[in-house]
């Protein structure tokens, strides 16, 4: 009885160590970044195969102050990272590359599939789940800030280009 009490004990303690190592890692990826009235939330990327030059970027843009643009994007992960906008013109989805993202003042925007997103061009290397991609946002009134990227895995409604 001692014995199995024991490894019960172990159990809950491995059980526990664990969950608090997957919540501290976890952590790293719901990274918040703030430049001016700005703040960045939810930004994410997708793995990509092998040979596929092209991922999007998303995220949430919040703003607490007045009207801003995201102005350009970096990223040392891709040869260019453009500001892209997909929308419906009849029954034709058509993308376009565009000049800013406006940030509307007291209010937000959210880039996602589908929609406003970044394009990260000529990848250097296949971007991998569980990795996190750096990123350099420029804004025209906030500044520069880096925000870093999570990658998740590959999944139904990835973008396709």
């Amino acid at each position: 009885m001692i014995n199995s009490n024991k490894a019960k004990s172990r159990k809950v303690l491995a059980f526990g160590i664990l969950t608090a190592v997957f919540a501290l890692s976890t952590a790293v990826y719901a990274q918040t970044a703030k430049v001016g009235s700005l703040q960045i939330d939810n930004a994410y990327t997708r793995a990509t195969a092998p040979g596929q030059q092209v991922a999007g970027g998303f995220m949430k843009i919040e703003n607490k102050g007045a009207a801003d643009q995201l102005i350009s994007a970096s990223s040392p992960a891709a040869g260019e990272v453009q500001l892209h906008e997909m929308a419906m013109e009849g029954n034709v989805m058509k993308m376009r590359q565009l000049k800013d993202i406006p940030v509307p003042a007291g209010g937000a925007v959210e880039l996602k599939p589908g929609g406003l997103h970044l394009m990260f061009m000529n990848i250097k290397t296949p971007l991998a789940a569980g990795e996190t991609v750096p990123v350099k946002l420029k804004f025209a009134k906030a500044g520069e800030v880096e925000v870093k990227f999570p990658v998740n895995a590959m999944g139904a409604g990835a973008m396709k280009h």
